[in-house]
């Protein structure tokens, strides 16, 4: 009888908790509008973007407008796709850093969760944040990417001594969040959980890699695991479904709806089960729709759920005074001319891009109600994934190239 009234308890205060959550975002916050200044590999951000996304024409009408961008040079088909492959399948990287044991292969059996954390501009931001993560005393394996930034991100990088950290590599030109993404997502080892942090996430709760595994160790049928967004942000939470077992809670992604507003689980801090990835395979290079797929994907075409950690506080400040930066000894910017900041929001397209590919998320999900596609998304950057699996190319190539060219 206790352990029946414990957990009514529980769901009581999940209740509660719920409650204030869902006053706080459908307040009027919910309706700022859209800036293009959010994070590295999140396409869709806000409510209002997505709702501005209601309006575009039909997928054959978009998909004419989205081709006919002067992507590439004006040469026959067959020689435009090979030279885009050629330089999107070419990694350009412009300098990589090893730890010596990850070089050696002198790894654990059991190796500890796979970060990935990608930068793009934002150096005062990243500084704070990245710090933070290093602060941990938990084990974890980070693997670092700078998209060609222009603000000495990359200096404050190679800085880095932590052994924790076992790459770090910088990219020629940026390709887009999706690239990155999948890029580390094949470092990672078979049994390896895959955590994905946003350059704008500041973590202020202890032991959170703990707390993540918890509740995956205690909900085996969970196989996506992020939080909501926080100040400066609207936190809206979509429809969910509280969860508990024993002293553990989360909050289950109720219905994921497809072409929905904000339906997902946002993807500035989320974690992956190893068991998911080798059931859906990549973030959709096909569609570039990033954390609006994944989330749905997974819950309609998958044995996993996806949901929300509720005891993990996040904080994802979009500026720092350039007095107060940690960043200051690094920076070698004309101020008067660009900060970090502007860099970032001059070179952020995600919102763009999402209005031009959104015919290719509808089509993706369309594919896979007909049972033309399974969950798995393969990857141009992995031969063998795309063995037995629908990949459409060119919708991929598409999708980079318009980062290439607008994104650097």
């Amino acid at each position: 009888m206790s352990k029946i009234i414990s957990a009514l308890q529980k769901l009581y205060d999940l209740s509660v908790v719920i409650q204030q959550i869902t006053k706080t975002y459908l307040s009027d916050q919910m309706l700022q509008p859209f800036t293009e200044e959010k994070s590295e590999h999140s396409v869709l951000k806000s409510p209002d973007e997505y709702t501005a996304l209601q309006d575009i024409p039909e997928p054959s009408n978009v998909k004419n407008s989205f081709t006919k961008t002067n992507l590439v040079p004006s040469v026959n088909k067959e020689t435009r796709t090979r030279s885009l492959l050629e330089e999107i399948t070419d990694l350009s990287i412009a300098e990589e850093i090893v730890e010596p044991s990850y070089a050696a292969g002198n790894t654990k059996s059991s190796p500890p969760p796979f970060i990935s954390f990608a930068t793009f501009n934002r150096l005062g931001i990243t500084v704070r944040n990245l710090n933070r993560i290093l602060e941990s005393k938990e084990d974890f394996e980070m693997h670092i990417i700078d998209c060609n930034s222009k603000d000495n991100t990359w200096d404050y990088i190679k800085s880095l001594k932590d052994p924790r950290i076992k790459t770090k590599t910088r990219f020629k030109v940026n390709r887009g969040p999706i690239y990155v993404l999948n890029y580390n997502l094949m470092k990672r080892k078979k049994d390896q959980y895959f955590f994905t942090i946003d350059s704008d996430v500041y973590i202020k709760t202890e032991n959170w890699l703990k707390k993540y595994m918890e509740v995956f160790e205690a909900f085996p049928e969970v196989g996506l695991l992020g939080v909501m967004r926080d100040k400066p942000y609207p936190r809206f939470m979509p429809p969910v479904i509280p969860k508990v077992r024993g002293d553990l809670t989360y909050l289950q992604l109720k219905n994921a709806e497809i072409d929905g507003i904000m339906d997902f689980v946002p993807g500035h801090l989320q974690a992956l089960r190893p068991e998911l990835i080798e059931v859906i395979g990549y973030w959709s290079e096909e569609n570039g729709y990033g954390d609006a797929e994944i989330s749905p994907r997974i819950t309609h075409y998958t044995p996993f759920k996806a949901g929300f950690l509720t005891n993990v506080e996040i904080d994802m400040t979009q500026t720092i005074g350039c007095n107060e930066c940690e960043a200051r000894k690094f920076c070698k910017l004309n101020r008067s001319v660009n900060t970090c900041y502007s860099l970032s929001r001059k070179a952020n397209v995600n919102e763009r891009f999402a209005r031009k590919a959104k015919w290719k998320y509808l089509e993706t999900f369309k594919e896979l109600a007909e049972g033309k596609r399974t969950a798995y998304c393969a990857s141009i950057l992995d031969p063998e994934s795309r063995k037995g699996h629908l990949y459409h190319e060119d919708w991929a190539l598409e999708n980079f190239a318009y980062y290439l060219q607008n994104s650097n």
